[in-house]
């Protein structure tokens, strides 16, 4: 079974928000936004493939792009859990889940 990236690709964006927040240093929540991005495209490229690795980051982006757009209109904190969701569902799909016809017994 592939080892579990969804919590730290979901986590890093909720995580990296919170360190900006608390410490009023925006680059800072960006250096856990980077650091949670890259330990995960390593081990995406490893068990997914380049093209898979390449999608979960074009998401990774989006979403944290996509939770400034929306953040106006649900809040900032309920955006960055949205884009956290997003980040996670996707993840789990192209990289974390089982492939089909595996038994998780």
């Amino acid at each position: 079974m592939n080892e579990m990236t969804w919590p730290v690709a979901a986590g890093s964006l909720v995580l990296g928000f919170g360190v900006a927040e608390v410490t009023g240093v925006r680059p800072l929540g960006g250096i856990v936004l980077i650091a949670g991005a890259a330990w995960c495209a390593l081990r995406w490229r490893r068990s997914a493939g380049s093209g898979r690795t390449a999608a979960l980051l074009a998401v990774y982006v989006a979403a944290f792009a996509g939770s400034h757009v929306i953040g106006h209109t649900v809040g900032t904190w309920g955006a960055v859990f949205i884009a956290a969701g997003v980040v996670g569902v996707a993840t789990w799909a192209l990289a974390d889940a089982p492939p089909r016809g595996v038994s998780l017994s």
